[in-house]
């Protein structure tokens, strides 16, 4: 709560400085129900909504255009995040969604429109709306992909692949998981899980052997069990960007060079008989 909106100030002070909106693809979002301090609360994607969230985003960015502005979420009850569950009542119609966003596009202050945290059925809804009413089409779906969680796979994948609606996936190590750091009950200080306490997504049963299992793998081969984890998720047909995360610059040149990592397939086998062994761990 104490930084909503930080981090676009933050950006719309670069773009002043810098002079280089016209050379950037800017995203941002729209947030759904259950965050008590955005706007008042009990949010749901009406237009009156979605025009305040872009007004006061358009504002912190310093800028009169977003590139891809994205649903944060769903605002019909489902459950998503693991354990969180959406408040229950009555939702906007996805075509009253996609009316809004339309007019908005219309109006030059959105280019294209994505999905985040998604379901299959969601995004094909979303897509049969837009090409039944003419109203924009959804262009992304940013979902949580990685080692420890690849439920996107069933179902997503084909959508993105077949539909041209790539997934900007998101936590390709797992918040942190996938590095080791926080194997053996370990707390780093500084770490997210230190400083939040909100990761319990990634502790479910049998979790901790599944890292240790890929922990291995990138032993053997001698590869940063970071970038092991970075390059599955960049190598995925289905995928148009990953979404990394680092908060000091070693971390951030481990992430980008990560592209420079060969996953033979020997090492894809080594994935794939780990994955086949303990599945899914996360939501």
């Amino acid at each position: 709560e104490k930084t909503y909106g930080s981090t676009e100030k933050i950006i719309g002070n670069w773009f002043k400085g810098k002079k280089n909106r016209d050379q950037i693809i800017l995203a941002s979002k729209v947030s759904g129900p259950g965050l008590s301090w955005v706007r008042g609360g009990g949010l749901q994607y009406s237009e009156k909504s979605i025009t305040e969230a872009l007004e006061k985003s358009l504002k912190r960015l310093q800028t009169d255009y977003i590139d891809l502005y994205q649903l944060h979420w769903p605002d019909r009850p489902m459950n998503i995040f693991g354990s969180y569950k959406h408040i229950d009542g009555s939702t906007n119609s996805i075509e009253s969604i996609l009316d809004a966003l339309g007019e908005l596009v219309k109006q030059g202050k959105i280019r294209y429109i994505g999905l985040s945290n998604e379901t299959p059925w969601g995004t094909m809804e979303f897509l049969i709306q837009s090409e039944k009413k003419n109203l924009p089409r959804v262009q992304s779906i940013q979902n949580a992909y990685n080692l420890l969680n690849r439920n996107f796979e069933s179902g997503g994948s084909e959508i993105a692949f077949r539909e041209n609606v790539g997934l900007l996936a998101y936590s390709p190590l797992a918040q942190g998981y996938l590095t080791g750091k926080y194997q053996n009950g370990a707390l780093p200080q500084g770490s997210r899980k230190q400083l939040f306490d909100r990761l319990q997504r990634y502790e479910s049963v049998g979790s901790e052997k599944a890292i240790d299992s890929y922990l291995k793998i990138a032993e053997k081969n001698n590869i940063d069990p970071s970038q092991l984890a970075n390059q599955f998720v960049t190598t995925r047909p289905f995928v148009t960007s990953n979404i990394i995360g680092a908060t000091n610059m070693d971390q951030l040149k481990l992430a980008v060079t990560s592209v420079e990592v060969d996953l033979t397939e020997e090492i894809e086998k080594e994935i794939d008989n780990a994955f086949q062994l303990h599945g899914n761990k996360a939501n």
